[in-house]
């Protein structure tokens, strides 16, 4: 599909990306008219429905989600469900979280250990948005280009809730 930006009268396409495609930081694919699009993100970045994407010949291209398999895992109890979140979780894959149901890629081993805590899991085609990470910036480890702005944002939401520790002192020391 194709529009024109309003703000400067260049085509805009739409690009539509399987979840997989849009968390690679490089990536080329070849476009229906034959030509090619490349892009290289800093490290920890991905694609979201809406970025906006500017070749070197100045075409715009919105992102957008494409429908790809997932499993979508509802319960019959909100505790059901909590249980199969912390299990995912657990294991630090994706996880899609709407009102009611998680979602994930399809994965025989999740599935097996899914179907043992109990929940309903269908296999459909849908858009697939996981969330990002509890600072928006995903999962990450060690002490990246980011290290200090998250660590110094988890400091301040302890800070919020436990205003009279210190993470650097020992509560329980007098």
């Amino acid at each position: 599909m194709t529009a024109t930006d309003a703000d400067t009268a260049v085509p805009v396409q739409t690009l539509e990306l399987s979840f997989d495609q849009r968390k690679r930081s490089r990536h080329r694919l070849t476009l229906p008219d034959g030509r090619e699009l490349a892009w290289a993100l800093m490290p920890g970045l991905m694609l979201r429905p809406g970025d906006r994407l500017e070749a070197d010949d100045d075409s715009v291209f919105i992102v957008v989600a494409a429908a790809e398999p997932v499993l979508r895992v509802t319960a019959a109890t909100p505790l059901a469900l909590t249980r199969a979140a912390y299990h995912l979780g657990n294991r630090h894959i994706p996880v899609e979280v709407g009102d009611g149901y998680l979602a994930i890629t399809p994965d025989p081993v999740l599935r097996d250990m899914l179907d043992q805590l109990g929940v309903q899991i269908d296999a459909i085609e849908a858009l697939f948005q996981p969330e990002t990470g509890a600072y928006g910036g995903g999962h990450k480890h060690g002490h990246d280009a980011t290290f200090a702005e998250d660590y110094a944002l988890a400091q301040a939401v302890f800070r919020r809730h436990e205003p009279d520790l210190s993470p650097l002192r020992d509560p329980h020391a007098r």
